[in-house]
């Protein structure tokens, strides 16, 4: 398939060239409007009772329970002055007339006793609008983010605020779209560098690059494509268009490199080019497998947080993987041996007087097979250090906490952010993050009922207050009226205070014992601890069928690959380690806290549950791309001598510069969403890009050539009938080199 593939590509390069431009051209117009049709919730599965809760409340209760946009009022003379009071009946009057806006509550229209909890504890500095918005969570967040344009800002010594959710995932979608254009432009040049110094030559370093501005450009009109069928996440945005550029230039530098050395070799242009695809293209291929496959294990879960990275992943993958194969080629053909054109090692080497390179270093003569061969030497102390290094890292993670994101994802700059921070701080009554909704579905009985039930919540530790169509009810005492629409014919509902944070451990437990409470008939809980909670028992239902379908899936493409049953699992045991490795660094780093101040995030102490399963998935599958890159070269020098500890010597020689350089890219490419302000992509960033470096250095470079050491003869080995297996069925290169014309004597030199 790869040679009819080369051949095709080397026939009618100029058409697929300008093919290629043209499909740049369409998908930048298409994909132009990507990020305006993206979502940034899908952390919930929308049967979690919890979502019940929400649309019972926004169906039979007019907005009753938590509201998920807030104004936050702060006056220089207090909210009790003329300028507060008139500023927050106009805000009031303004939101009610609204269609989108079911319900407002305001300290200015709100009877007491209710009223003083909408103010804050400070001496009423501030006080809160509450507010219920209707509609999809896209919905929701445009119409906060039109509700701040036209509300917010200070006039006549009052200034106004936004928060609460609608206006937090509003923050955090432009924060992110943002990120994505100061990613790129630290990435793309980072990247032209560090290929300029790998290759040389300018013109060979631009290809790589190329192929990944089209990746780029491909994966927008991807994602905007899925927009029209599916619900895509905005952070599919980052992720997938960093993953395209990295895969682009990692597939790219495997091929121009091979074709280089096939030109060094003696081929010319064509049969390179040929040759190149049949061998690195297949790496490629397997690459891509490995890594889609990875990917499309996320769909098992029932969040579209997690399926939007699976379905657009996926593409993202193909199309990093066919222009690396298609369009590349067709560029090599034309370039020929001006592929080293432009080398910029040219004038240093004149500058500085050094002679030029007489030709290619032979692998035996070179500092990886060194390095390897003494590896090898040791192989056993070299393994046991090394594993006891990544289980010593790895420790972290036993100790991980989950939680749901909220507004402390931003920076402290961010509006949402700060109205966030002043509701945990100055209104321990009102902060509609920390409360739990009870709704007892169809419940018309006794009212006596629900003031015992309440009573009995207003009882539970840190839980300031309770608030029920029988009254409001302080440490097991009825303290005050009850709140208007809390019952009607389609039952009732309470609200349960909390000072707990709940998407921390001590909000999982308090909500266990809420739920423990007998109440006068089945309840649904909602509200933050239970959004969290159901987040929580939704992934931990699926991941166990998703981390399987990966180990089955790598399993099966690296049999197909080398023939072995040894290898795929040695793999997957190193995969393991190294990641588990990063896992236990992400969880010091951003959980505990310790680099908070450098990369400007807020540790709550506990991890968004979502981006650990994420990482895993991506991870596993990039790690495999050096895996195949490397297993590759090894088993080309396995067949060819049969010698096991020269064959990993040689391989690791022939490759080691060419998949560190690759890593350094994915790490630049990956690693540049550090500079993200979002606390949870600063995570993905800085994890992957740790694993994609302790990978292909710790791992490749030293851990996997000592294991193999160890294995001998046994890495190739596979049972009898699946050896005839992998004979029949097993993916293979053409072992007929087409015939090629040598090079001319001038060509390719410096």
């Amino acid at each position: 398939m790869l040679y009819r593939i080369a051949q095709l590509t080397t026939r009618y390069p100029r058409t697929i060239l300008i093919t290629a431009l043209a499909l740049v051209i369409g998908c930048g117009l298409f994909g132009a409007t990507a990020a305006a049709h993206l979502k940034s919730g899908g952390f919930t599965s929308d049967n979690a009772e919890s979502s019940q809760v929400n649309h019972l409340l926004s169906k039979n209760f007019s907005g009753g329970g938590s509201p998920n946009f807030v104004l936050l009022v702060s006056a220089e003379e207090g909210v009790d002055s003329p300028a507060a009071r008139t500023t927050g009946l106009r805000l009031v009057d303004t939101l009610r007339a609204r269609p989108d806006v079911t319900a407002v509550q305001s300290y200015w229209t709100t009877p007491p006793p209710f009223s003083t909890a909408l103010r804050s504890t400070d001496g009423g500095s501030s006080a809160l609008i509450a507010v219920f918005l209707t509609g999809s969570e896209t919905e929701v967040q445009v119409t906060a983010g039109e509700l701040t344009e036209q509300l917010t800002g200070t006039a006549d010594g009052v200034t106004v605020r936004q928060g609460g959710i609608a206006a937090i995932y509003h923050d955090v979608n432009e924060q992110t779209t943002r990120d994505l254009t100061l990613a790129e432009s630290v990435a793309v040049p980072l990247s032209m560098i560090v290929l300029i110094l790998v290759f040389g030559s300018l013109v060979a370093a631009s290809l790589p690059l190329a192929v990944g501005l089209f990746a780029i450009a491909a994966t927008m009109a991807i994602l905007r494509l899925f927009t029209l069928v599916t619900d895509v996440s905005i952070y599919a945005l980052n992720m997938t268009t960093a993953l395209g550029l990295a895969l682009a230039i990692d597939y790219s530098l495997f091929i121009v490199s091979r074709y280089r050395e096939e030109l060094g070799n003696g081929l010319d242009p064509t049969a390179a080019t040929i040759r190149a695809v049949q061998t690195a293209g297949r790496t490629v291929l397997f690459s891509a497998l490995t890594v889609a496959l990875s990917l499309a294990a996320l769909s098992v879960f029932n969040l579209y947080f997690l399926k939007s990275f699976a379905y657009a992943g996926v593409a993202v993958v193909a199309a990093a993987a066919a222009a690396a194969i298609l369009i590349l080629p067709a560029a090599l053909v034309l370039l020929g041996y001006r592929v080293n054109a432009l080398d910029l090692r040219v004038p240093l080497r004149r500058l500085f007087r050094r002679p030029a390179p007489t030709g290619p270093v032979p692998p035996e003569q070179s500092g990886w097979y060194r390095l390897v061969t003494v590896v090898m030497r040791r192989a056993l102390p070299v393994t046991v250090v090394i594993v006891a290094l990544l289980l010593f890292l790895g420790a972290p993670f036993l100790s991980v906490k989950f939680g749901y994101p909220d507004d402390r994802v931003l920076p402290t700059s961010s509006t949402s952010r700060q109205v966030g921070d002043e509701l945990r701080e100055h209104y321990p009554q009102a902060d509609p993050g920390a409360t739990t909704t009870i709704v007892l579905d169809g419940y018309t009985g006794d009212t006596a009922a629900v003031g015992a039930y309440a009573t009995r919540l207003s009882e539970l530790p840190n839980v300031p207050a309770v608030l029920s169509s029988a009254g409001t009810f302080v440490n097991g005492a009825r303290v005050g009226f009850a709140p208007p629409g809390m019952a009607n014919d389609t039952g009732t509902f309470l609200t349960v205070v909390s000072h707990v944070d709940p998407f921390s451990p001590d909000g999982e437990r308090q909500l266990r014992a809420i739920k423990a409470v007998q109440a006068p008939t089945p309840a649904l809980y909602g509200g933050a601890a239970a959004i969290n909670a159901d987040s929580l028992a939704a992934l931990g239902d699926r991941l166990p069928l998703a981390v399987a379908l990966i180990v089955l899936a790598t399993f099966v493409v690296l049999f197909l690959f080398t023939g072995s049953v040894v290898l795929p699992i040695k793999a997957l045991a190193l995969n393991t380690l190294s990641l588990a490795a990063a896992f236990g660094a992400m969880v010091w780093v951003f959980q505990e806290g310790h680099l908070s101040n450098l990369l400007g995030f807020t540790a709550v102490g506990y991890m968004v549950p979502t981006m650990p399963i994420l990482m895993f998935c991506l991870a596993f599958g990039l790690s495999m791309d050096y895996e195949v890159f490397l297993l590759s070269r090894i088993r080309e020098e396995w067949l060819r001598t049969h010698d096991n500890t020269r064959a990993v010597a040689v391989g690791v020689a022939r490759t080691g510069r060419i998949f560190t350089a690759a890593a350094v890219l994915m790490a630049i490419v990956l690693g540049a969403m550090v500079t993200s302000k979002v606390s949870f992509m600063q995570l993905m960033g800085l994890g992957l890009t740790l694993t994609v470096l302790v990978d292909a250095t710790i791992i490749r470079a030293l851990l996997a050539p000592a294991l193999m050491r160890m294995l001998g003869s046994a890495n190739w080995w596979a049972p009898k009938p699946l050896a005839r297996l992998h004979e029949r069925i097993g993916l293979t290169e053409d072992a007929e080199q087409p015939a090629v014309a040598r090079q001319p004597e001038h060509a390719g030199r410096s």
